[in-house]
């Protein structure tokens, strides 16, 4: 099974290369974020054309997350159903092969010390509520897509560069961390180590061939899933060529069960 996470930027400025990667990539499941339609401008005919069913939470503003998978796509849930899904549409969750799949883009946080930082380590609080009262950490599941905290300083191309911004603070790290405490699994790290992988790059100053990036899009799997780890990649080929998302997917291999 495989397993993929996108921020695509905009599906409507992006869908071309989206339908030229997975023609390629060939995933069984794609998580998507920053999608920026209303869940009725979504084009769900592209991708079942494709092969794959849809969930989608968006209302056609900034954010907007989607789950397209070809293995089945079951109990759809949108958002917390709490007072956190004021910050817009971040959180669409599905059961694909089995698999409880969560696609999420954190928000942002603009700048430190800001309500907009404060109700970033909030919506993470809330992530790991939901997965407590929602699933097993006993259970295969994973909870995938753009964090906006890169997990350690290998994640950084410079952390001199991003010293008092967010992204890499000691709470949005902790935030993380408690995440992971639930029960989940850095999937990329299970086959790399090093640092200097991104996934993020600015659009401005040509960052991405600088390799000036950061990594934040993330794939986080429970044990069960863990063990049936094959293969990472983040594709840095699809951040290149014409109007490109300004982050590479992210994918993981994993073994058919026993």
């Amino acid at each position: 099974m495989r397993i993929a996470t996108w921020n695509v930027n905009s599906l409507n400025a992006r869908l071309p290369r989206v339908e030229e990667w997975i023609g390629y990539a060939r995933p069984d499941v794609v998580c998507m974020q920053e999608t920026k339609l209303a869940d009725a401008a979504f084009p769900y005919g592209a991708f079942a054309t494709l092969g794959y069913e849809v969930a989608h939470n968006g209302d056609g503003r900034w954010n907007g997350v989607a789950i397209v998978s070809r293995v089945g796509l079951e109990d759809v849930g949108m958002g917390f159903g709490t007072a956190a899904d004021d910050q817009g549409c971040r959180l669409v969750a599905a059961t694909c092969g089995g698999v409880r799949v969560h696609s999420v883009y954190v928000p942002n946080g603009r700048s430190v010390g800001s309500e907009h930082y404060a109700a970033k380590l909030e919506w993470l609080a809330d992530l790991r509520d939901h997965l407590e009262h929602t699933c097993d950490p006993a259970d295969p599941v994973a909870v995938c897509g753009d964090f906006n905290v890169a997990p350690d300083d290998r994640d950084v191309w410079s952390p001199a560069a991003f010293e008092g911004e967010t992204h890499v603070t000691p709470a949005e790290r902790e935030a993380l961390e408690q995440l992971k405490a639930w029960g989940l699994v850095d999937a990329f790290r299970l086959q790399y180590e090093e640092g200097g992988l991104f996934t993020w790059w600015d659009y401005r100053a040509g960052n991405f061939h600088k390799r000036q990036g950061l990594r934040i899009d993330l794939v986080l799997v429970t044990k069960p899933l863990a063990e049936r780890f094959l293969y990472a990649l983040m594709d840095r080929n699809a951040r290149k060529g014409q109007q490109p998302s300004d982050h590479a997917p992210v994918l993981v291999d994993l073994r058919d069960p026993d």
